[in-house]
Order: C-alpha cells, then sequence, then structure tokens
C-alpha cells in the first residue's frame, strides 16, 4: 500500500476572505462557481457532496470568516485509501483575500490529480467567477448641462 500525501497549495482571489468563506460554504454560489450542484452548509456535521458525488465528506469545524476543515474523499480512490482531511484558511492580501489549502491524508495514486484538480476546478472558476461579477455594467449617470 502507498503512503498517502499532503498537499499543500495557496492562491490568492479578488475579495476579501470573509466573502471567499461565505462563498465556498454557500451552496448556491458554490455550485455557481464550479458549475456542479454541492450539498454544504457552515456547521460542523454538516455533509459535503460535489460533483454528482465525485467528493463527499462532512464538515469538521469551522471557525467563521477564517477556518473550515472537513473530512474529504474522492469516489476515484480505492475502498482501502483513508479520509483525507481538507483545512482552509482565510486571509488577507491586500484588498484580496488568500486561501491557503492543507489537504493530509490524498492517496498517492490521486495525489497528481487532485494538486491540478483545485487548479482546475476551483480556483480558476472561481477568479472567473469573481471576474464577471466584477464587470458587470454599471448604471452610467449623465449630466448634461446646457
Amino acid at each position: 500500500m502507498q503512503k498517502p500525501r499532503t498537499l499543500q497549495i495557496a492562491t490568492v482571489l479578488p475579495a476579501p476572505p470573509g466573502k471567499l468563506f461565505e462563498m465556498y460554504l454557500d451552496p448556491k454560489i458554490h455550485e455557481a462557481i464550479t458549475g456542479a450542484p454541492v450539498t454544504i452548509a457552515a456547521k460542523s456535521g454538516a455533509q459535503f457532496e460535489a460533483f454528482d458525488g465525485a467528493l463527499t465528506g462532512t464538515i469538521l469545524q469551522v471557525k467563521p470568516k477564517k477556518l473550515i476543515v472537513q473530512s474529504w474523499r474522492s469516489s476515484g480512490w480505492s475502498g482501502r485509501a483513508l479520509d483525507s482531511t481538507l483545512v482552509l484558511t482565510f486571509w488577507p492580501e491586500g484588498e484580496n483575500g488568500r486561501i491557503e489549502l492543507v489537504q493530509v491524508n490524498v492517496a498517492d495514486a490521486d495525489f497528481a490529480g487532485v494538486t491540478q484538480g483545485w487548479e482546475m476546478y476551483y480556483w480558476a472558476p472561481w477568479r472567473d467567477y469573481l471576474k464577471k461579477r466584477s464587470s458587470k455594467p454599471r448604471k452610467l449617470t449623465v449630466n448634461l448641462r446646457e
């Protein structure tokens, strides 16, 4: 049996850290970001399911606007693989927010896929979602004087 691995990555997104925290735990926004239905809630013991059951787990701990800890499992992992533990912390970085991610016990056979998956299925779509939200047309006020 191969040893599980620990993944550590971080990303900066164009929104305050508290807002990023809320977005991750809001099922409608989470779905809008990833494009797939999600079951998630901001309380310990809440079930987590994303990408049509490809990811499942439980919210283990929540510190509002700062920390999310969840058990996390991919349907592609062998039955002998341990559940991983995902820790997301949210930090200010200038006007933006930084998410630091530590994921413990990632199945070695899926380590590269999980690593790439965070960028492909979360960070890049999240950036796009925020960009679209910030580029919505604003009301134009014209003051004409004769």
